[in-house]
């Protein structure tokens, strides 16, 4: 297999991974700018809906520029490109974890959920802000491996949504559909991104090959 044919597969898989969260945040938006409501309408929203209209935007930004932060082929060929879009990843990323704190803290809860849920979304939406912050501050003082570190535990934060579609699925099937289940299945779809994200990270320093030509590593970037 070539290498071009074994750096695809990981994009690929994120992004559909994240098409069901995509899919419902854009439905949202059609139907708060007077389109059909093909999804329930939620009254959540309706009073100051500015803070979900960034979070589906930043979030759609995120899972599909920063899956191509993953084709190692791309990152080195295109170092300038991976650094632009770095920057804007960066951005996009503190955006959806700032307005999901807010519409924590602001919007009313969603019924059919608790108070675990409302304390986990505040500790994982700080959680991936603080990633962002550190993978930024890492790749400033030039330290790669650190900040690839941050930026892929920031993304698997960001793409719990997709992975908690298949958590509250089986979570339901299996022990109901009550607040504490709930709950819990969300919580399992961070964990198991978060796991995964450290496997990465752990199997990446195994690596040893440079993944920018010299001197790229100094730039704000992504990875």
């Amino acid at each position: 297999m070539s290498t071009r044919e074994r750096s695809w597969p990981v994009p690929v898989t994120l992004v559909a991974l994240s098409l069901i969260p995509l899919t419902a945040g854009m439905l949202r938006l059609v139907q708060l700018t007077g389109g059909p409501a093909i999804i329930a309408a939620d009254h959540r929203f309706a009073g100051f809906p500015l803070p979900l209209v960034v979070h589906i935007l930043g979030a759609t930004t995120y899972a599909l520029i920063g899956s191509l932060q993953f084709v190692p082929r791309l990152r080195r060929r295109h170092p300038g490109w991976h650094r632009r879009a770095g920057r804007v990843l960066a951005v996009a990323g503190l955006l959806v974890a700032v307005s999901a704190l807010w519409m924590t803290l602001f919007y009313e809860p969603k019924p059919g959920t608790g108070y675990l849920l409302y304390v986990l979304r505040l500790i994982f939406g700080s959680a991936m802000a603080g990633c962002l912050v550190l993978g930024f501050a890492a790749i400033r003082r030039g330290n790669v491996a650190t900040h690839r570190a941050w930026m892929i535990r920031a993304y698997a934060i960001g793409l719990a949504a997709g992975t908690q579609a298949f958590t509250e699925g089986i979570g339901g099937a299996f022990f109901g559909t009550g607040a504490l289940a709930a709950d819990l299945a969300k919580a399992a779809g961070w964990v198991i991104n978060l796991g995964v994200a450290d496997w990465a990270v752990r199997h990446h320093r195994t690596d040893h090959r440079p993944a920018f030509p010299t001197g790229a590593e100094h730039a704000g970037t992504v990875s």
